[in-house]
């Protein structure tokens, strides 16, 4: 058994991909005991060439490429390597990330001296070097309607200030999906990513779950690394709308129906008077009138066909 699993998903980009494996590779202590699993989750044939490519050439013995021939999203995607994992801990890294220093043994280290922590994260930076926001609060209601800032302003306690510098390591409700490093025993006692979302509030959920059996999340800000956010996703009026779609799931999941009828009547008035001025808006207004049903996520919207392996 490994004291590491490390878990990348490569979609369409591996170049970056391959980046963010030889920056691990570089930056972790030699002594570490750790594979790193690749899942491709359906790139077209030239990106996964490129990456198949890279992986059987590179010496690093202990570097496995998966394919699907799905994409099977976020929590799909890593749920499907972590099934070649073997080891204590589990690091889900993006692949549009860059180490800056040994994260994994600092990580390591760290959850290594709580058992009731279960989940930790690093520090993230632009690839311009600026500090970037690295936990965040749970999805709720009044998080949609009051804003992050003013939770942080009426309970700092229960709500700690994202955009502030932190030297030393903080709880939080918690840290964002580009780097997160968990037990796997607390990962598999909550059943692992729900595969129901496809993209985003992966982590809100997850960590949701572990509150409920006693276990917390820590932002260690020694571990440092570059995230080059969102350039592994486009930004567009479908992923805006599969944004929203994850949300409504999650606080019907996590708050009751009585929630989620309130938060989407909430988003459609929303939406309702932004796309009078902004009709790009329309094919998400028309997914929020129709209940930002499951349905309609990209999930849903994909053809099989077949891959090369």
């Amino acid at each position: 058994m490994f004291d590491i699993a490390v878990i990348i998903i490569n979609y369409n980009s591996s170049k970056l991909t391959k980046e963010c494996v030889e920056s691990i590779l570089e930056k972790t202590a030699e002594n570490l005991s750790f594979q790193i699993i690749v899942v491709d989750n359906c790139s077209e044939k030239e990106d996964y060439i490129f990456l198949k490519t890279f992986c059987e050439s590179h010496y690093f013995q202990n570097l496995q490429l998966i394919r699907s021939k799905i994409n099977t999203g976020f929590g799909g995607g890593n749920m499907m390597g972590y099934q070649f994992a073997n080891a204590k801990y589990i690091a889900f890294v993006n692949n549009d990330t860059l180490v800056l220093n040994d994260c994994l043994s600092i990580l390591k280290s760290a959850i290594e001296k709580d058992s009731a922590i279960a989940m930790v994260g690093g520090q993230s930076y632009s690839e311009n070097g600026e500090r970037m926001v690295a936990f965040d609060h749970f999805a709720s209601i009044s998080k949609e309607i009051f804003g992050r800032d003013f939770l942080e302003k009426i309970n700092p306690t229960k709500y700690p200030k994202r955009k502030i510098e932190y030297t030393n390591p903080i709880k939080v409700n918690y840290v964002q999906g580009s780097f997160i490093f968990i037990r796997a025993i607390d990962f598999n006692n909550v059943g692992g990513f729900d595969t129901n979302i496809f993209l985003y509030y992966e982590e809100t959920d997850l960590s949701k779950r572990l509150k409920r059996i006693g276990k917390s999340c820590y932002l260690i800000p020694e571990a440092k690394y570059i995230h080059y956010h969102g350039a592994s996703t486009p930004q567009n009026i479908t992923i805006k709308t599969e944004l929203k779609i994850s949300l409504l799931y999650i606080i019907r999941k996590h708050y009751g129906f009585g929630s989620f009828y309130f938060m989407l009547n909430y988003l459609r008035i929303n939406y309702i008077i932004s796309t009078l001025f902004k009709p790009k808006y329309g094919y998400l207004l028309k997914v929020l009138l129709a209940g930002a049903p499951l349905s309609k996520s990209l999930k849903t919207k994909q053809v099989i066909k077949e891959v090369e392996q």
